[in-house]
């Protein structure tokens, strides 16, 4: 007996690309990582807020970002980092230079790889005033058809 598969649409295909990149984001970061670690989620965003000079960060990508950096092995670069955010520029330049490679690409490296911890609010977004995150609509149907309002 022939069986004959389905072939997977667009929608079902990016559903379930969206749901691999989200669980990519959380994955290898267990919660007793963050318990044991003396660096908050808020402090890593003033961290990162200082390091960015972006005015908000979203506080759930934080804490992938904090755990993934605990994960590598960061977490005195990030005390030393916490205590002295102008020490950005010496010893800890290359960790420093890491917490804004993340942000802004949304991507972060773990101990088993690199993972997706964000896609739509990479700050890569804000930066690209001409670009916005595929799946994130402009406007209404059309919207594009007409130039932007001045």
């Amino acid at each position: 007996m022939n069986s004959i598969v389905a072939p997977i649409g667009r929608r079902d295909f990016l559903l379930n690309l969206a749901a691999a990149i989200a669980a990519a984001g959380t994955a290898g970061f267990p919660a007793g990582l963050y318990a044991a670690s003396s660096i908050s989620v808020e402090q890593f965003t003033k961290l990162s807020k200082t390091l960015t000079q972006a005015g908000s960060l979203d506080p759930d990508v934080a804490r992938t970002l904090l755990g993934a950096f605990i994960a590598t092995g960061h977490e005195a670069d990030l005390t030393a980092l916490i205590a002295d955010p102008a020490g950005a520029a010496g010893k800890n330049a290359a960790v420093a230079k890491a917490i804004v490679a993340v942000w802004y690409s949304g991507v972060c490296k773990t101990a088993t790889g690199e993972a997706v911890a964000t896609y739509d609010q990479a700050l890569m977004w804000n930066a690209m005033s001409f670009s916005k995150p595929m799946g994130i609509c402009g406007g209404d149907t059309g919207y594009w058809s007409e130039p932007p309002k001045a």
